[in-house]
């Protein structure tokens, strides 16, 4: 059973990687601020509010689908890491302007994709 749920979630974080490496293939604005992490942490919020709502109000697609598409997917595609690294870059930068922007767009936008996702889900 766990090696069963270890690969669930190995192949969703693995798509979920994968798809994350495509969108920071996007050309977005080169303006310092770090739009590919930001798109995907956001996307990554909705679809997690979406799939939880999806999974617990309505289809019920069971624990092996969750850790598939919510632990797998959702965590291999978003990015704590990275959106950390960048705070300590635009920090060291001296880009307090752009640091506490994204700090704050990101709480608070990621919460209201979720907020939105589970909305959607109902």
């Amino acid at each position: 059973m766990l090696v069963k749920q270890l690969l669930l979630i190995g192949l969703g974080g693995g798509i979920g990687s994968m798809m994350r490496f495509l969108v920071s293939k996007i050309p977005f604005e080169q303006d310092s601020f770090p739009w590919a992490t930001f798109v995907v942490n956001i996307v990554g919020c909705f679809l997690i509010g979406l799939l939880i709502g999806l999974s617990v109000l309505h289809l019920y697609w069971g624990r092996d689908m969750r850790l598939f598409l919510v632990t797998g997917f959702c965590g291999g595609f978003t990015t704590f890491s990275t959106f950390s690294t960048e705070n300590v870059s635009l920090y060291y930068s001296g880009n307090y302007f752009l640091l506490g922007a994204y700090i704050l767009l990101s709480v608070i936008v990621g919460f209201a994709a979720v907020l939105l996702g589970l909305a959607l889900s109902k």
